[in-house]
């Protein structure tokens, strides 16, 4: 009987073993800020990263025929949600690498409190703040978006040569607004330009009526909204409209979504611009835009083109580490160093031969090249947007 049991055991074992998949699958993390200030613009920028992950999956998937699964996480642009994200995904879920957070708070707070310690690659596709260059980060933080302190200069210098010279600042009392500001008011007073206000306040608040009024005791006819378009930012444009305290608006990346248009109306926009970096004009661009819309994507939003990118780099580096989480960081650079054959977004079956060969690639994204600088950095290319038939379309390109 104890015989009988024994190979009765031997074979279910060996059964099991046979219907079992050989290796598990690749979990990757997107955490994104589904709730919260820029709502309006996850979706899109999430859709984006799943593209990437389709395009795995439909050409071969990932290591040896693996599925790359990716787990979606709610970091509503807050450090503590971010953290709670980031703790799920990595220790609940066993994520090999990060794409996201999207908001400069949360990308510090996730770093900080589970990526870095745990060993884990994080890649946001906009996170901004120039405070995620500082940190100490084990290089394990990268971002395909560059940072604030790029834009910032480069919206001050655009915004003088189109002969707007004074102006009053407003800026969310975080790390992106404040980050953003920073860099704007540095390089506006170096180039000789006039800060009329310069001011941070409080997300969440009912009225700005009393901060917009200060601020406009200054004698500015342009207000700079550092902020987010589906939160305060809405706000303070919509109370700065109706007491009439300025005649022009600009924003931010952040002002750059569709609330807005939605809540107040194009028509009343027609003084509005927001900056936002931009794909510059390249073949993966192009490729990117066509599959974005066979799928129904919009491949003008927001963020789309470098969230997608981060999720193609994170799938090319956890293959080239062999699904080793250690070597993935190592494996994005070498991705995307301007050496090796060339891979365009959507390559995946051709980057995956080439790797397998030993051949070095070089991953050109549709938000650029990638080619990330010691403090996993990349530089950008802006365009500065107006509202015109119910939507942002390029007003000039920023240098």
């Amino acid at each position: 009987m104890k015989n009988i049991r024994l190979a009765l055991a031997g074979a279910l074992l060996g059964a099991t073993a046979m219907a079992a998949p050989a290796h598990a699958d690749v979990k990757i993390g997107l955490l994104g800020g589904v709730s919260g200030p820029i709502a309006a613009m996850a979706p899109a920028m999430i859709d984006a990263a799943q593209l990437a992950v389709q395009q795995v999956n439909d050409q071969g998937g990932i290591l040896k025929g693996e599925k790359l699964i990716p787990v979606v996480g709610d970091s509503a642009c807050n450090p503590q949600n971010a953290t709670d994200a980031a703790t799920k995904a990595v220790n609940i879920e066993g994520v090999v690498a990060i794409v996201g957070p999207h908001c400069s708070g949360a990308v510090l707070a996730a770093a900080n409190s589970v990526a870095v310690p745990a060993g884990v690659v994080i890649i946001t596709p906009s996170g901004t703040s120039p405070e995620i260059s500082k940190l100490d980060d084990k290089d394990l933080v990268f971002r395909t978006v560059p940072s604030d302190d790029f834009q910032g200069r480069a919206l001050a210098r655009t915004l003088l040569e189109r002969g707007t010279n004074k102006v009053a600042v407003a800026y969310l009392n975080n790390d992106y607004g404040k980050g953003l500001a920073e860099a704007f008011k540095a390089e506006f007073e170096d180039k000789g330009g006039d800060i009329a206000g310069f001011a941070a306040h409080e997300e969440g608040k009912a009225s700005y009526r009393s901060d917009l009024a200060e601020l406009a005791n200054g004698g500015a006819d342009t207000l700079v909204i550092f902020d987010y378009g589906d939160g305060a930012g809405l706000t303070m444009l919509r109370q700065a409209l109706e007491n009439g305290f300025f005649e022009n608006f600009v924003g931010g990346d952040g002002m750059k979504s569709d609330a807005p248009i939605a809540e107040l109306g194009a028509e009343n926009l027609t003084t509005f611009t927001a900056s936002s970096p931009v794909g510059a004009k390249s073949d993966a661009l192009d490729v990117f835009n066509e599959a974005f819309k066979e799928v129904g994507g919009d491949p003008d939003a927001i963020f789309v083109t470098t969230s997608y990118d981060a999720a193609f780099l994170a799938a090319l580096a956890i293959e080239k580490a062999g699904g080793d989480k250690a070597k993935v960081a190592e494996a994005l650079r070498s991705v995307s160093d301007g050496k090796g054959e060339v891979i365009l977004p959507g390559e995946w079956k051709k980057a995956k031969e080439l790797i397998a060969a030993g051949t070095d690639i070089d991953y050109k994204g549709a938000a650029g090249d990638h080619d990330f600088d010691e403090l996993g950095d990349v530089p950008g290319v802006y365009a500065l947007f107006k509202v015109q038939d119910g939507a942002f379309v390029v007003d000039t390109e920023m240098k």
